[in-house]
């Protein structure tokens, strides 16, 4: 008789005891040929139960493991973006200083307005290469995924367009961070 393959841990059915003595059975202290008595089948599933009880403890042992060290990894990754974020900005706010102490002493505001405007456009560059884009808004078709319309005005331009742009929206990727917030045209008044 054909036996199917096993896999690892697959240990099929029990070796039947043969007349002749198998070892095993004369090992567990029965006479060949003979059914195990119930105290032999007692030990033998107190045995497996033992196997099975231990096998589950190493494996919710293992899954903890896996919990803590998931934990500290993501921990650590966002711990490294937010440094990486931060040393992105910190020349932005370095430049911020420099024109608020220039401002101080500047008797022109001309000047002072050019460096402001200086570090937000490097403000804006920085967050251009971290991956946020600016909500394109004035001029635009209203759409209520990336604006919030906080006004309906008399207009010119046509019923549904943005005229007025109150706040920037932002999106990183595909994912809008913020609302643009905006005022609508309502069309001409009739």
């Amino acid at each position: 008789m054909m036996r199917p393959p096993m896999s690892d841990g697959d240990q099929g059915p029990e070796p039947k005891a043969e007349a002749n003595g198998n070892a095993e059975n004369a090992a567990e202290g029965g006479t060949p040929g003979a059914e195990p008595t119930p105290e032999q089948k007692f030990a033998d599933a107190q045995a497996e139960a033992g196997r099975f009880r231990d096998q589950l403890l190493r494996t919710a042992a293992d899954f903890d493991n896996f919990r803590k060290r998931t934990r500290r990894e993501l921990e650590d990754a966002q711990r490294r973006g937010k440094e990486g974020t931060i040393k992105d900005l910190l020349p932005v706010f370095d430049n911020l200083e420099r024109a608020a102490t220039s401002a101080e002493n500047a008797t022109d505001a001309r000047a002072v307005a050019d460096g402001v405007r200086i570090v937000l456009k490097q403000f804006g560059d920085t967050l251009e290469k971290m991956g946020v884009r600016r909500i394109a808004t004035v001029g635009q078709a209203f759409d209520p995924s990336v604006h919030e319309a906080i006004q309906h005005v008399d207009s010119p331009e046509p019923a549904g367009r943005i005229v007025h742009e109150v706040q920037a929206g932002y999106a990183l990727g595909d994912k809008l961070i913020r609302a643009a917030m905006v005022v609508v045209s309502k069309g001409s008044p009739s």
